[in-house]
């Protein structure tokens, strides 16, 4: 296990496939760690790629700094840590709240990236009502008083009878509470659509069809906002499409890295 110990948090992070390779960098959802990409990662492994993922502040073995956090304080954790593994140029993969990292990442080093994979993903994710409701729902009662709901919304009901999705389940209760509120007050706080329609760079945007976390009309709208984007949907798959349908999002994955970036 490696821990980058940067300015801002000490950062868990994986490296896989080949180290001399072209990087690719992925950031996972709320409630999720670096196993997000497990799939991904294993159908990557024979491309020459360097994969790189990590575990954000306050999620799996990163450290969980005290609450309330901001978007700017996700993003410095990330550029920090792309500093210390010498990552001059990449190709970025961010699924829900790692997609908005990916985005404003990108607004603030433009020249440090290939292209984004933006999945599952949104310039403005809900209201922050709604967030304020959701943090004094586990103030109350942790994360288990609202595993059920993110459950229904990030897979479908068949992946709900799958004896795999109790290990997601494990995973989003055993993520720190302060560490999910305080990503959960960076969200409500983020509004990016002004610095990614200024993105000039290729984008592919991917959305689970059945996602009820990010609904797909407003994944597809985020990714429009970037001149000569494009767009695709993931049938029999929720908010994590990487994990529902592996073959299918590694492969788009795939083809935009060999066809679009010439990776």
């Amino acid at each position: 296990m490696k821990i980058a110990r940067l300015k801002s948090a000490d950062i868990h992070w994986r490296e896989d496939g080949d180290r001399m390779g072209p990087a690719v960098v992925f950031a996972n959802s709320l409630g999720t760690d670096l196993r997000l990409w497990d799939k991904t990662v294993e159908r990557l492994s024979g491309f020459g790629l360097r994969l790189i993922r990590f575990d954000k502040r306050g999620h799996g073995l990163s450290s969980c700094p005290k609450p309330p956090y901001s978007m700017d304080d996700l993003v410095d954790d990330a550029e920090q840590l792309l500093d210390h593994l010498r990552i001059g140029k990449c190709v970025f993969v961010g699924l829900s709240i790692g997609g908005m990292i990916a985005q404003a990442l990108a607004s603030r080093q433009p020249e440090r990236f290939r292209g984004l994979v933006l999945a599952d993903t949104a310039v403005k994710m809900g209201e922050a009502a709604m967030w304020q409701e959701r943090i004094a729902k586990i103030r109350a009662g942790g994360l288990e008083s609202i595993a059920d709901a993110v459950l229904e919304r990030w897979f479908c009901k068949d992946f709900l009878q799958e004896p795999e999705s109790l290990a997601w389940r494990h995973m989003l209760t055993r993520t720190p509470a302060e560490g999910y509120i305080g990503c959960c007050e960076a969200i409500a706080t983020a509004n990016l659509t002004e610095s990614t329609a200024g993105l000039r760079l290729p984008v592919l945007g991917i959305a689970g069809a059945e996602d009820r976390a990010s609904l797909p009309e407003v994944v597809r709208a985020t990714t429009a906002l970037v001149p000569g984007s494009r767009y695709l949907e993931i049938e029999k798959a929720g908010h994590l499409p990487c994990v529902e349908q592996p073959d299918v999002f590694s492969g788009h994955l795939i083809k935009f890295l060999k066809e679009d970036l010439h990776v």
